[in-house]
């Protein structure tokens, strides 16, 4: 009995997709155009069943998720490898937010993400709305708001829970979050950027716990860059013994540093262990 719920709780510890990848010219998050199927490889010998996959501008027309043609071949690797894509990171709205791309072009390319999300059973649409896409002013606000609102049929139709990621304060994302319904609308929390940023945990779950419906799991220093789990400004103690106390039953997505040897295996296998021990911890 204990073995099997140690297994069900790994089974929700999952990695950003190219985490198992070489930097690609210098960005520590891009879709690993030629190693993606590698990369299902190499978690599933390892029992890793859990991946996000990302969109993003550079190598977006060269994304299998949003091809037609490829779905196919994704749907037949995920199932050969047992992996599954319960979430998408949509880096491609960070870098073309509504404010500076065209609605219609936006609007063209996450509809057919939700497609392929569909046929691949993913309901989690991760949304940044930090760096460039950050809502630093309000007519930005407003432009996100209108945008999601024109796409809300689209998104109820293709069964997407589009999940926010901001840099917003506790209160002003308490706010921001309320201006859409719950139903098809939450929070991706970042424990990494909310440490980075100098939030306190329970004051972000008292404002918006009931809203946080997946999670990426990192560590940073306070205004600074992400490092190892357990050498930034995280405190992890605290965000875990938070979401037991909301009854989180989503994922825990690493969106972890990058090792800087290059073991990028181990370095995951590490995290790993090093989440199901907060889990646990608070069960």
């Amino acid at each position: 009995m204990i073995q099997e719920k140690s297994s069900e709780i790994e089974n929700r510890i999952g990695f950003i997709q190219g985490r198992l990848s070489d930097l690609v010219n210098n960005r520590i998050q891009l879709f690993p155009v030629k190693n993606w199927k590698a990369e299902l490889k190499e978690a599933s010998r390892n029992e890793i069943r859990t991946l996000e996959w990302t969109i993003d501008s550079e190598t977006i027309t060269e994304n299998p998720l949003i091809l037609p043609e490829s779905i196919p071949e994704v749907i037949e690797n995920i199932n050969y490898f047992n992996i599954r894509i319960p979430s998408v990171t949509c880096d491609y709205f960070m870098e073309k937010p509504p404010w500076q791309e065209s609605a219609r072009d936006l609007e063209d390319v996450l509809t057919k993400i939700m497609i392929g999300m569909r046929l691949l059973n993913s309901t989690k649409l991760v949304v940044p709305l930090v760096d460039n896409s950050s809502l630093s002013e309000n007519r930005y606000k407003t432009s996100v708001i209108n945008f999601f609102e024109l796409m809300n049929p689209k998104i109820i139709q293709n069964n997407i829970q589009i999940c926010f990621e901001s840099d917003f304060s506790p209160q002003n994302l308490a706010d921001f979050i309320d201006e859409f319904p719950s139903h098809n609308y939450g929070i991706n929390y970042d424990i990494g950027n909310s440490a980075s940023l100098g939030y306190l945990p329970h004051e972000e779950f008292e404002m918006y716990g009931n809203r946080i419906i997946n999670l990426h799991v990192k560590d940073r220093l306070l205004h600074g860059k992400s490092v190892p789990l357990g050498e930034g400004s995280a405190d992890f103690e605290t965000v875990f013994r938070c979401l037991k106390s909301i009854k989180y039953d989503g994922n825990y997505i690493l969106q972890t540093a990058r090792d800087a040897a290059g073991n990028h295996l181990s370095a995951l296998l590490k995290y790993r262990s090093m989440v199901v021990n907060w889990i646990n911890k608070y069960e």
